[in-house]
């Protein structure tokens, strides 16, 4: 297989499954049926591997990945499965840190091309099928298994995990799963299942009780994350991780209490080791220090609070790149835009990718010292031509905007 032939059969595979993520919502399927039929198909990967199962609006990506890299150091063998990608399709099946093998990504799509007429996958049913195979066939000890939408209906929900969380619950996917935070709430907690414990990780008291009364009517052990009291830190950055700190280290107290096997050194070493353990980057990702050059995901309003609050906190004039997708409230993120700093807006380089030309009304009345650029790397090199040592950058807005911006720039800083 050549390295053409790998990017013709993922090209192959965004052709004929839209990603939600790029074509918008109709490549969204809610609904389990498809994904059992395409998992039946497979002889049920899901059924022979142990899972755990963890959902949320924001902080699941990191809390998955700080759980793994607790795991890879009691010693086992751990498959990670998270979305999206940043740069390679790749990145989304993980075992150990390690890139799901390219020669299998190639040989499955192959195998997807001969599926009966009548199954239609979309593109994560698609990945998620291939990612209980992947580590089924590489024999993980633990498949930490991300909820790629809701929860409810998300074809990951097929799974009957150890344990599982949400570390929290945001508007977000209006159009999709709610126009409410309770109605949002009530898709998330679609993963309780019957006798599995759940760890909730959100303080707001109608959240909580509404994944109480789910675990109630399903007889699941409810375990509130929010009373957890840590001093543990993580080498992910970001403030918001304390909370994701305290929802894996329920996590691990349920696992433990399944007789599995994690010391209080692994759990100390697996949260300070997170990038070197699961490579995962992209929340609170520092790409530089001269100039300072911060990266993060964080897309919906409650993650760029939390984001914008920290760049609040550092004293240095701030050069803030961003870009959004066709579906964001731009006038929600005008409000809760970063102070002492001049801001790039850009157009991501995908389908869904919005122009800034076509909010800029938006941008002249937030009264701001901004620039309109086509791409995010003119955004960057224009930024990084005007900072100084003293200052800083920041990237994000959306997980497109972070993607191209190290698929253009990471393999030149190492």
């Amino acid at each position: 297989m050549t390295h053409e032939q790998y990017q013709e059969a993922v090209d192959w595979l965004f052709v004929q499954a839209p990603n939600y993520q790029i074509d918008g919502q109709k490549a969204y399927k809610p609904g389990l049926d498809n994904i059992i039929r395409l998992c039946s198909f497979f002889g049920n990967p899901q059924d022979k591997i142990r899972c755990i199962h963890i959902g949320g609006t924001n902080g699941k990506g990191s809390s998955s990945n700080m759980l793994a890299s607790v795991l890879q150091e009691a010693g086992y063998k751990v498959g990670l499965y998270n979305s999206p990608h940043l740069i390679d399709f790749t990145e989304r099946i993980k075992v150990n840190g390690i890139n799901c093998d390219k020669e299998f990504v190639f040989e499955f799509i192959q195998k997807l091309k001969n599926l009966p007429e009548d199954i239609k996958p979309s593109f994560f049913e698609f990945t998620t099928v291939m990612a209980f195979e992947y580590f089924y066939q590489k024999k993980v000890d633990f498949a930490i298994i991300e909820v790629g939408l809701g929860g409810r209906l998300d074809s990951t929900n097929i799974i009957k995990p150890l344990v599982s969380a949400i570390t929290n619950v945001q508007l977000d996917h209006q159009n999709i799963l709610g126009d409410t935070i309770e109605e949002i709430a009530a898709e998330k907690a679609g993963i309780i299942k019957n006798g599995i414990p759940v760890v909730s990780g959100d303080d707001n008291e109608a959240v909580k009780h509404i994944i109480q009364n789910k675990a109630i009517q399903e007889k699941a052990p409810f375990i509130d994350a929010t009373q957890i009291i840590t001093h543990l830190t993580s080498d992910l950055q970001g403030q918001y991780q304390q909370k994701n700190i305290r929802v894996v280290l329920a996590l691990i107290t349920e696992l433990q209490k399944q007789n599995i096997s994690i010391s209080d050194k692994n759990i100390e070493q697996g949260l300070l080791n997170v990038h070197n353990n699961t490579g995962f980057i992209g929340r609170w990702y520092e790409f530089s220090k001269n100039p300072l050059t911060i990266c993060d995901t964080g897309h919906n309003q409650a993650g760029l609070e939390y984001v914008f609050s920290q760049l609040n906190s550092i004293g240095r004039h701030k050069h803030v790149i961003l870009g959004f997708v066709n579906d964001k409230k731009i006038d929600e993120v005008m409000a809760l835009l970063p102070e002492n700093s001049e801001f790039y807006f850009a157009k991501p380089s995908i389908n869904r990718g919005r122009h800034p030309r076509d909010y800029e009304n938006l941008l002249q009345e937030a009264k701001i010292f901004y620039k309109i650029f086509d791409s995010v790397q003119e955004a960057y090199l224009s930024a990084k031509e005007r900072c100084t040592n003293e200052e800083m950058i920041f990237i994000g807005g959306s997980n497109f905007v972070v993607g191209e911006f190290l698929e253009k720039n990471l393999e030149i800083s190492e």
